[in-house]
């Protein structure tokens, strides 16, 4: 899926603005959590999410989604990671 793809998708599925987001590489996030659901896909890099016990890792062209309120951690590959991303 490409990322105009995405965008209409996400759009479709009532997510509002679409941003796109970098983070650092080898950087991280301790355990957080947000007041939106997020749907994401990722565009280079790679990040590793653990939420409810689960760890997932993702690389260029996968997606991955997380409920409001859900507490997890994130980390980044050594090239960081670029996603865009749908909040509602």
């Amino acid at each position: 899926m490409n990322s105009e793809e995405f965008t209409q998708q996400l759009h479709n599925e009532g997510f509002g603005t679409v941003v796109k987001v970098e983070r650092e590489p080898n950087g991280s996030m301790d355990l957080h959590s947000h007041p939106f659901e997020a749907k994401a896909l990722i565009l280079e890099g790679e990040i590793t999410i653990t939420a409810e016990g689960k760890t997932r890792h993702c690389l260029p062209g996968d997606i991955f989604q997380l409920a409001a309120h859900v507490p997890h951690t994130e980390s980044y590959g050594p090239q960081g990671v670029s996603y865009l991303a749908g909040r509602k």
